[in-house]
């Protein structure tokens, strides 16, 4: 019987997910569609991820390939997995693995299905063929595949204004980071057309057009991940798509474009210069801070999760930078630990973000709203769900003992490793990126303090939070599935650092030491003498405090049954909307941060003594990256556009003459041309 590899599971599977959406397409329109479609992606993702998770802790001496006769015909379809692809294969596939279980509860609520279910599995397939492709044909192929798959998605509910828009601007901007990455590839590849993977690796590419292609690497990437100014489709588009979708994209897509941008820098690109973290570091440092200030201002609990997913991503794009800075300047085991922070916020991300996001599925199902100021109060009326996004909100804000805080605590070990680069421009530049990313901390914890407060806690505010009730079972199993894992990883981050360290070595030359090894499964990332973090003492001290003190209220408090009005601020008014706001919650921030960020205007109308008309406040907030940057372009494009309409009512004559005259131009470059 053959040994089959993970290359060849990988590439039989994707052919599964094909053929599950072909037969999608047959059955679409029945009431039990999702139970086989779900029910193939789930097996099909979970066997990928499995076989996956193998063959990077098996550490082979050399990657699987294998070309199809498919493709560019010199070259054909170059397929390889590596313990990078690897990596990203068990993100991706964990991911699409939770998201097909959680689909099978969330899919009957869905009001067509029949535009879901075809696409979904098409998806997945395009993701992973984006991570096995050895060539730049195959892999935008594959990039394109994914990209019109889940545009699709966002267009489910097409009969909404906002979710065409959604759909256009996605589309637009998807087509825009192919075309950058079509062009780094080109260059890359040279006069030669040598575009398999292989001979890129081998030439290497001269110092003069490394700069173009990293800046157009950070484009094409860029646009997909989500980085500002590139970043305005993500917050229109993943909350127009169903949640389980959301999660996808949020979660797990935007790791395909953090794998390109790896893939291109750390692989195909050459050897490493140490200016090329300058740039990174600043664009990341960018979205962190602008993504989680945006998150604050937004009331819609998807848009909150989406910038949010935008903060997360500058987070990785920082990690990534501090590695390149160390990796040009040959500082190997500081460039291991910030690659390894990065690769560990990678799945972290994955994992609590799709949480969230099955979270805010599982409140829009009960309650049909998005709006945090329509909701509260539904911790009672869903307890396990308000307890499952609690958990995946204490993650993400970066707080013990979840794995949030474990990848960033590595980043900033990185950041303090920055005094010993030789270049003034890092030494200048790390340290005020390392303040931006503990701000952008800060605030995520007060965005989702917001964000479970104000939509968990406190009274209903709308007749549809009243009549909220707990979803599914389903559902509930994929969100505690990933509230565990958020759990494991945080207290036990000493498992996840050793797995991701075979890729850490193929990416810098090194790796972190074994932790593994250290007792207590502490994590060691420098010396003890400089640092340590022990997440399972940490876990252990909390549960104990926590139950200390629940005994002690519970069993040594008087039992005397004692009742006194609740304090209510003064307010006797039972009226929920007496109750703090999402809006009031933001208040003192946006003051702080709005007025460069967002150009904030507050106007309040206070009515004349005698009028009994209320007081209005209304706050108008502006997004500077569209009005900046892209209403200037779609005016320009406009005005190019009316311009050159006559172009189209030319005589026969005046066509030849154009076409005559370009000729000519063309004959005369290629004259002149050394």
């Amino acid at each position: 019987m053959k040994n089959w590899s993970a290359l060849d599971v990988t590439l039989w599977c994707i052919l599964a997910l094909l053929i599950t959406a072909v037969v999608a397409i047959a059955i679409g329109r029945a009431r039990w569609a999702r139970w086989p479609v779900y029910g193939a992606s789930l097996t099909i993702s979970g066997t990928v991820c499995a076989y996956s998770l193998v063959h990077l802790i098996a550490q082979p001496a050399v990657a699987w390939a294998t070309v199809l006769p498919l493709g560019l015909p010199w070259i054909g379809a170059n397929f390889r997995i590596d313990a990078l692809a690897a990596f990203f294969l068990i993100v991706i596939n964990l991911g699409a693995a939770a998201a097909s279980l959680y689909g099978l509860g969330y899919g009957r609520h869905e009001s067509a299905p029949e535009r879901v279910l075809p696409f979904f599995p098409v998806f997945l397939a395009g993701m992973n063929m984006v991570l096995l492709a050895a060539d730049a044909f195959t892999f935008l192929l594959s990039w394109e595949f994914m990209s019109l798959a889940s545009w699709a998605l966002v267009m489910t509910h097409h009969q909404e204004e906002d979710n065409r828009k959604a759909g256009y601007v996605y589309i637009v901007m998807a087509s825009f980071g192919t075309l950058a990455l079509l062009l780094a590839f080109g260059l890359m590849a040279g006069p030669e057309g040598g575009y398999a993977f292989a001979t890129m690796r081998a030439h290497g590419t001269s110092p003069g057009l490394a700069g173009l292609v990293l800046a157009l690497a950070l484009l094409g990437t860029g646009s997909k991940a989500g980085l500002v100014p590139l970043h305005v489709w993500l917050p229109l588009a993943h909350p127009a798509a169903p949640s389980h979708v959301s999660a996808l994209m949020s979660g797990v897509m935007t790791k395909v474009a953090i794998y390109g941008f790896i893939r291109i820098t750390f692989d195909l690109l050459g050897p490493v210069a140490w200016w090329w973290a300058v740039p990174v570091l600043f664009a990341g440092a960018v979205t962190a801070t602008l993504g989680v200030l945006s998150a604050l201002m937004q009331n819609d609990i998807k848009r909150v999760l989406a910038y949010s997913t935008i903060e997360n991503i500058g987070l990785i794009f920082v990690a990534l930078g501090l590695a390149l800075a160390f990796q040009g300047n040959g500082m190997k085991a500081a460039a291991a630990l910030a690659m390894t922070a990065a690769l560990f916020h990678v799945l972290n991300h994955s994992l609590f973000k799709s949480l969230l996001f099955f979270g805010a599925g599982a409140v829009l199902t009960a309650t049909g709203e998005r709006q945090m100021e329509r909701l509260g109060g539904l911790l009672n009326r869903m307890p396990m769900t308000g307890l499952l996004f609690l958990v995946g909100s204490v993650a993400i804000s970066a707080l013990p003992p979840l794995n949030g805080f474990a990848s960033e605590w590595l980043m900033l070990q990185a950041i303090l490793l920055s005094p010993e680069l030789p270049q003034w421009a890092l030494k200048l530049l790390v340290p005020a990126v390392g303040a931006m990313l503990a701000l952008a901390a800060a605030l995520a914890a007060a965005c989702f303090v917001r964000a479970f407060g104000i939509s968990f806690l406190g009274r209903p505010r709308s007749d549809a939070a009243t009549g909220a009730h707990e979803v599914d079972r389903l559902s509930i199993v994929a969100m505690a599935i990933l509230a565990v894992l958020c759990l494991l990883a945080g207290i036990v981050p000493a498992v996840i650092i050793d797995a991701v360290a075979p890729v850490v070595q193929a990416l810098t030359g090194t790796r972190m030491p074994v932790q593994t090894d250290v007792a207590w499964l502490s994590i060691v990332p420098i010396a003890e003498s400089r640092s340590s973090y022990n997440g399972l003492l940490v876990f252990i001290f909390i549960a104990a405090s926590a139950s200390l003190a629940a005994f002690a209220i519970h069993r040594l408090a008087s039992d005397k049954l004692r009742r006194a009005p609740a304090w209510d601020c003064g307010f006797p008014d039972q009226n929920p909307a007496t109750q703090y706001t999402a809006d009031s919650f933001a208040q003192p921030l946006r003051r702080v941060f709005g007025g460069f960020a967002f150009r904030a205007q507050e106007d309040l109308h206070m009515p004349l003594p005698g009028d009994g008309s209320p007081a209005r406040l209304t706050v108008r907030l502006h997004d500077l990256v569209w009005e900046w940057i892209y209403e200037p372009v779609v005016r320009l494009v406009n005005v190019l556009a009316e311009r050159l309409n006559h172009l189209q009512f030319l005589t026969i004559r005046r066509y030849l003459s154009l076409v005559f005259g370009l000729l000519v131009l063309l004959l005369l470059i290629l004259a002149i041309r050394p």
